[in-house]
């Protein structure tokens, strides 16, 4: 009931989130376009991702399935609120943020272990949450993580 409960709240929240506070703009690629590029790549990796998980690509949002990518994060409820606790531990600090982390914090105290353990991931890599990642979709996913200490 409360991943249930997360999932809608996200779903109502993403739209606005598009509209007003992303202002970025949409990459315009698709997930064909992904599967060409080489197979170490990140654009390679993002395709994959996608494509294994059922997802299309969203726009202005783009960035937020690279973080999947380069912290080898799954799409669990838990996951998803662990991965904003990687950001936040990496320098990242938004309004959406706080909110998934007081949300998820709420509902998910059990896992208190687990997010701490994101934080601390992602306060010991370099900060890299700011990248424009559009412009590193053909460098190596692994490069990428060695480079950043993700």
């Amino acid at each position: 009931m409360r991943d249930f409960l997360i999932e809608k709240l996200y779903e109502c929240s993403k739209k606005p989130y598009q509209k007003y506070f992303k202002k970025n703009e949409p990459w315009n690629i698709d997930k064909s376009k992904l599967a060409t590029y080489p197979k170490e790549s990140l654009g390679f990796g993002l395709g994959s991702f996608l494509s294994s998980n059922h997802f299309d690509i969203q726009e202005k949002l783009e960035d937020h399935d690279i973080i999947h990518v380069l912290t080898n994060t799954g799409v669990s409820v838990y996951e998803e609120i662990g991965m904003q606790y990687f950001l936040f531990g990496n320098g990242k600090r938004s309004l959406y943020l706080y909110m998934v982390i007081l949300t998820g914090t709420i509902f998910y105290p059990k896992r208190m272990n687990y997010f701490i353990a994101q934080y601390k991931r992602g306060k010991s890599a370099h900060s890299f949450h700011y990248l424009d990642f559009s412009k590193m979709l053909l460098l190596p996913v692994q490069t990428i993580q060695e480079t950043f200490k993700i």
